[in-house]
């Protein structure tokens, strides 16, 4: 993938190129992403990721568009009950930015398709609902050196963890291991489109390094208050991603 810029998008991204510079455009330009998860968090993610100019997006989902999803899964409308969340998704970012390039996977993440998911990409971003597919997601990308940025919601409430393999240790080290799903969790379209921008703004400043990463540390809102609130979270002994610099908590 060219880095150049073309001079449709140096239009396009002008007010951007005043805060990332050419050399950060050019970055994101080349950079492709893995978004596990095309509903509420997986919505916005990828339609800022799509605005950012991020050279190539990969959505994965298996599941379908429901009546309940279109209170905050912007990229799915009315007509698009019972489609595809992934294809749904890949459409509109395709009209929104043609400089692009959409790919997408209507398959739930599986042991069997992970590893083959997280190595054709540069970065990915944790758009989930459920603890167990986070969990395997974070083990693959660690696995292969992958940036991880892990986002969750529950109601008025969310949280972000910038993870980076060698650098910090992984989700399932910094959480709690007993985290189960909720039959069903509690979602409103701000707190949603706002977690996904703290972690979207995470991977940027990751791979531009414009700003101070939070890599390792928990930010958690909450809309109820809007207060944020930070984190620093400690490697879990015993937890096999503790290697090189790192050192178990006591």
């Amino acid at each position: 993938m060219s880095e150049a810029l073309t001079p449709q998008e140096l239009v396009r991204y002008d007010r951007q190129l005043m805060i990332l510079g050419l050399e950060g455009q050019q970055k994101l330009k080349k950079m492709s992403v893995l978004i596990v998860g095309a509903g509420g968090l997986g919505s916005f993610e990828a339609l800022y990721l799509a605005a950012l100019g991020v050279g190539r997006l990969v959505i994965v989902d298996g599941d379908v568009v429901e009546p309940s999803n279109l209170n905050r899964q912007v990229l799915h409308w009315e007509e698009d009950i019972g489609r595809p969340k992934a294809l749904s998704a890949a459409e509109k970012i395709r009209r929104f930015n043609p400089f692009v390039e959409v790919e997408a996977v209507t398959e739930h993440v599986s042991e069997s398709n992970v590893d083959e998911l997280v190595r054709s990409v540069d970065a990915v971003m944790d758009a989930l609902d459920n603890w167990e597919a986070r969990f395997l997601v974070d083990e693959a990308a660690y696995r292969h050196g992958k940036p991880f940025i892990h986002a969750g919601v529950y109601g008025l409430e969310g949280q972000v963890i910038p993870i980076v393999p060698g650098e910090t240790s992984c989700l399932r080290c910094l959480l709690p291991p007993s985290l189960r799903t909720p039959p069903k969790t509690p979602a409103i379209g701000f707190t949603v489109g706002i977690i996904a921008g703290i972690a979207v703004a995470e991977l940027v400043k990751l791979v531009t390094g414009v700003g101070r990463s939070n890599k390792g540390t928990m930010i958690i809102f909450d809309a109820a208050s809007m207060e944020t609130t930070r984190v620093e979270l400690k490697p879990r002994e015993g937890c096999s991603c503790i290697g090189g610099n790192q050192t178990p908590s006591s």
